[in-house]
Parts: C-alpha cells; sequence; structure tokens
C-alpha cells in the first residue's frame, strides 16, 4: 500500500511546471470559447479569461 504512494510521489515530482498548468488554463480556455458564443458581452469574457489563461501559462513552477 505504501509502495503506491511513494510511486504516486515520484510521479508527481516528475510532472514538469508546464504540465500543471495546462491542467489549469485547458479548462479555463475552454469555458472561453463557451462563454463567447454569448452576444454582447461573450467576446469581453472571452478576452478576460483568455489574459488570465496567459498569465497562468508564464508562472514559474
Amino acid at each position: 500500500m505504501i509502495k503506491k504512494y511513494v510511486i504516486l510521489l515520484f510521479v508527481g515530482f516528475m510532472l514538469s511546471g508546464c504540465f500543471l498548468t495546462k491542467v489549469v488554463t485547458v479548462p479555463l480556455r475552454v469555458g472561453g470559447a463557451i462563454i463567447s458564443v454569448v452576444p454582447v458581452v461573450g467576446g469581453a469574457a472571452d478576452e478576460v479569461i483568455d489574459t488570465v489563461a496567459d498569465t497562468v501559462d508564464k508562472v514559474p513552477l
């Protein structure tokens, strides 16, 4: 049982920061694409969400 946790811990250490930020930004970008179809405010909301996703991508992990 402990062996599984040790393996999981090592896999967690091997994940790069790029992968971890993509886990956060991909759902943001998909949500922004869905919101962009809303009339009037959709385009502005999509731009804000895309800006936030770009900022998260630049976080040095």
